[in-house]
């Protein structure tokens, strides 16, 4: 009795997280009350607030659900990092585009994110947590271009800071450009190709230290 309570606890939260991923890219998540997502579940108010405090705590288990953990990614891509940094970094930088060509819930999720999102007050919570997480993933990527320039891979002088940041840059512009609109072009198999482009361009020509940079 007690498992197939807790079954029935996950099924339900389960159909919570999908339901309310439908309303927030339908409605927007500022204009999505709990009740609406109770609604498109078919459960009671009284369920979703057993399952989640308040939109904040809602929003950010959608989140989760939709999109794969940076701690998997990097611990999957980091185990040929001493030998070649900067094929880690490109494995990490694929994983996450092939992740979003072949999941439906990344996608829609990425869509709410980049679209139908506005980061108020009500959504604090869920802002410092994505922020602290994004300054992590930076710091190991960062690492792994530091890496790469002690074993030979990229100039003895490169800023790996401006090269971390102008990867995450270009992969939220790739990411949000082509959520826009999927059918403009096969991100799983351009993938690797669009990556190429940028570690090409920062082996040869990498952005130089800045005076500054300590």
């Amino acid at each position: 009795m007690v498992k197939k309570t807790r079954e029935e606890a996950l099924a339900t939260r389960q159909s919570l997280l999908a339901a309310a991923l439908q309303v927030f890219r339908e409605r927007g998540v500022a204009h999505t009350r709990l009740s609406d997502v109770a609604e498109r579940a078919g459960v009671t108010r009284g369920a979703i607030y057993w399952h989640f405090k308040d939109k904040a705590e809602l929003f950010q288990a959608v989140c989760e659900r939709g999109t794969m953990p940076v701690e998997a990614l990097l611990a999957e891509a980091s185990q040929n990092a001493l030998q070649d940094p900067l094929a880690t970094v490109r494995q990490l930088a694929l994983m996450a585009l092939t992740q979003l060509a072949g999941h439906a819930d990344t996608q829609a999720m990425f869509d709410v994110i980049f679209h139908k999102c506005e980061f108020t007050e009500e959504l604090a919570p869920v802002v410092a947590k994505n922020d602290a997480d994004r300054a992590a993933c930076l710091s190991q990527v960062q690492r792994l271009f530091d890496q790469a320039v002690a074993c030979g891979q990229l100039p003895a002088d490169t800023d790996t800071f401006l090269a971390t940041q102008g990867l995450h840059a270009y992969m939220v512009g790739l990411m949000h450009e082509w959520v826009l609109n999927p059918g403009s072009y096969d991100l799983a198999a351009c993938a690797k190709p669009l990556l190429d482009c940028y570690l090409a361009g920062l082996a040869t020509r990498p952005p130089i230290c800045r005076p500054d940079a300590g």
